[in-house]
């Protein structure tokens, strides 16, 4: 891969796309999203945040957002908002893929994971290719 192709991948977001709905605000949990393929940073994700009803089973949203130039998406959850239960992180990685012309074998990567201890700081990182993709609790 070309260096001129590389910097267009680093950064094909402009400025004004960086921001969650709770952008600025210190979050309890983070997430980084790593374009392993390609050695990049996954930039300009749409992602979302949901929370399990434990009396339904039915996901309720909390945030949407896109990831940065650094693929990071400050600002998920709010401290009084983020409460023991079980959360998942919805990717949008066909889009993704699609918006550096790309395909994928995934449309969407669904991370879901149980908050005992919401006064620990949690990490959800997503390292991704189009075929494959891992994730694990960072710190």
């Amino acid at each position: 891969m070309s260096a001129s192709r590389l910097q267009q991948l680093k950064g094909h977001i402009l400025p004004e796309n960086k921001t969650t709905s709770m952008a600025g605000s210190p979050s309890p949990l983070t997430t980084h999203v790593l374009n392993t393929a390609m050695g990049v940073p996954g930039s300009n994700m749409p992602l979302s945040l949901h929370r399990q009803d434990p009396s339904t089973d039915a996901w309720n949203l909390i945030t949407m957002g896109t990831t940065n130039n650094d693929g990071r998406c400050p600002g998920l959850i709010t401290k009084p908002l983020f409460t023991p239960g079980v959360y998942k992180v919805r990717f949008e990685t066909g889009q993704y893929w699609a918006s550096i012309g790309e395909s994928s074998f995934y449309p969407y990567v669904e991370i879901v994971f149980s908050i005992n201890d919401p006064g620990q700081k949690y990490h959800v990182p997503l390292l991704l290719s189009r075929f494959s993709y891992s994730t694990y609790r960072g710190s």
